[in-house]
């Protein structure tokens, strides 16, 4: 009899030019990640943290950095939200799952330095992402507010989607999900609803201030003559309101405060951790930088990130022999089992997305949580394949992918183009958490290719009006396509608007995934959401075993 050995083995020859020319491509860009991380952690510039700090003020970072454990992890979150739109890196603040006197938490908090704190398109949707992620995984939520408001300039686009965070709040509340407002400085007009709409507000005396409108307004509006400490300092709502629970000292007192609260909550997972201990891979995790090919028309075998992530480097393959364009099976990582799909020559034919279809229904009925490794070019066409059905197949794992009651956990490694990226779970398809490599790209197609069809149509339409056709032009629009969708395929671009909860090191991928699993831990049931419910018929449909889909087109 031969034994199974579910053992990982590499071929990774970390010796060669090939590698240690991907592993090149890939430092360089993490070398541009650090350059917009920096732009996030340097806040308003040095002028205004500066000017910040003169008021004898903590910044965003070190409030965050006070908040949580000592030597504790803090996953940020869409650190680069806002890049290449003309706002600042970072949205104007700072978001993130922290561990707090010992319970994960989603932590939420504005910098004043950048626009005094100030809502933008782009910060709204990371807070209102946040808000999210702590809803589906049942996440305390620590606001740290110090802010004027939304953005006026851009109101168009943040007053009629901004009212879904006090919507958010008071349903958190509603689901038992425990809200804390710390208030720093100003929290006013629609940000006074932040505090307002919390279950637990702490204010610090001569320093926060909370009103519906300031002294100007007021008294535009009504001809009353008042000061800030009277309309809205820390001490009346402390004193006179009831607005603020606690009336703090200072920064560090709120601070302080704010952990105590958090310790009171006696917050429980309804789950006890991890059933199995966490071995290490076998293979080291620095040789992630030296697997993704920087030309990703090249095809790279995905056991090898496999093996460099998830515990021991044990991996059973599940069908291994068919549909071998999607490498599917199941591990653990950091105790928690888990279910893989990965795509290994990035396109998906018929026999791929069936045994995607069939795999993600063997982890609904066990409530396995499932990892998608991106690297798509999408599904197969041509006529032999669209006679043989490739559309009812794609269709069919699109299906499973949809309906699946399971948490989703998505990291894009390369190419996620066309359908493949919903047949691989992005974002559309509200993946608990989607990460992206710096090599990832995504688009309707590759830039080449879009440019050819651009090319190809212009071509025929030139043909049926009887006219040449202007060879010239059609080189100069190719190249302009090119470029362009070469630019806004890049994660940097993509991260910047949010189409993913960060872009991350290869060799945190293990780290990342494994508080990711921590945080779902958290939520009750194969599904996590609150009620246990979800979207569309499925509702309720929260216990392993009880999976709803679509009609599958056979």
């Amino acid at each position: 009899m031969v034994p199974v050995v579910t053992v990982l083995a590499s071929a990774l020859d970390t010796g060669g030019a090939q590698y240690a020319g991907r592993r090149a491509a890939m430092l360089a860009k993490l070398g541009e990640l650090d350059a917009e991380h920096a732009k996030a952690l340097a806040g308003g510039g040095p002028k205004y943290v500066q000017r910040h700090r003169d008021r004898g003020k903590l910044t965003v970072r070190e409030r965050v950095e006070l908040l949580i454990d000592p030597d504790s992890p803090f996953l940020e979150l869409s650190a680069l939200a806002g890049h290449g739109t003309g706002f600042p890196v970072g949205g104007s603040g700072v978001n993130g799952i922290g561990v707090i006197s010992g319970t994960e938490a989603m932590i939420s908090a504005s910098d004043p330095t950048v626009r005094g704190g100030s809502t933008n398109p782009w910060s709204l949707r990371k807070s209102l992402r946040s808000m999210q992620i702590a809803i589906e995984n049942r996440l305390p939520l620590v606001n740290l507010v110090e802010s004027g408001g939304a953005d006026l300039p851009t109101q168009k686009e943040i007053f009629i989607p901004g009212g879904q965070i006090f919507r958010d709040l008071t349903r958190m509340s509603a689901a038992g999900i425990p809200t804390i407002a710390l208030v720093f400085g100003n929290s006013t007009a629609g940000g006074a609803y932040v505090p307002g709409m919390s279950d637990y507000v702490v204010m610090i005396e001569g320093r926060s201030k909370v009103f519906l409108a300031g002294p100007p307004l007021v008294k535009m509006a009504t001809g009353e003559e008042s000061d800030d400490e009277s309309l809205g300092g820390a001490s009346m709502h402390a004193r006179q309101s009831g607005l603020a629970d606690f009336l703090a000292a200072g920064e560090h007192d709120a601070l302080r405060i704010g952990r105590s609260i958090v310790t009171r909550l006696n917050w429980r997972k309804p789950r006890s951790g991890p059933a199995n201990t966490a071995a290490e891979p076998a293979h080291d995790p620095e040789e992630l930088l030296g697997i993704v090919p920087e030309d990703l028309k090249v095809p790279f075998d995905p056991r090898e990130v496999i093996a460099r992530i998830v515990d021991g480097s044990d991996f059973d393959e599940f069908k291994p022999l068919y549909g071998t364009s999607l490498v599917t099976g199941w591990a653990a990582l950091h105790g928690y089992p888990i279910g893989i799909l990965a795509n290994a020559r990035g396109i998906l034919f018929s026999e791929e997305s069936q045994k995607a279809a069939q795999f993600i229904q063997l982890a609904n009925q066990i409530g396995v949580p499932l990892l998608f490794l991106q690297n798509t070019t999408g599904y197969m066409v041509g006529a032999s394949y669209e006679q043989a059905g490739i559309i009812k197949h794609g269709a069919m794992m699109i299906n499973a992918v949809a309906n699946s009651r399971v948490p989703h956990l998505t990291i894009v490694l390369g190419a996620s183009y066309g359908a493949g990226n919903y047949g691989m779970c992005g974002r559309a398809y509200d993946p608990r958490f989607l990460f992206s490599w710096p090599s990832a790209k995504s688009a309707v197609m590759g830039p080449a290719q879009l440019a050819g069809v651009l090319s190809i149509v212009g071509r025929q339409a030139a043909s049926a009006r009887g006219e040449p056709y202007d060879e010239e032009a059609d080189a100069a629009m190719r190249t302009m396509v090119e470029e362009q969708i070469e630019a806004e395929s890049q994660a940097f671009f993509l991260s910047g608007r949010l189409y993913d909860d960060g872009v991350i090191d290869p060799r945190d991928t293990r780290s990342v995934l494994g508080m990711c699993l921590s945080v779902i831990d958290g939520a009750p049931g194969p599904t996590g959401r609150p009620d246990g419910a979800g979207a569309g018929p499925a509702a309720g449909a929260g216990l392993a075993g009880q999976s709803r889909y679509g009609i599958f087109r056979m």
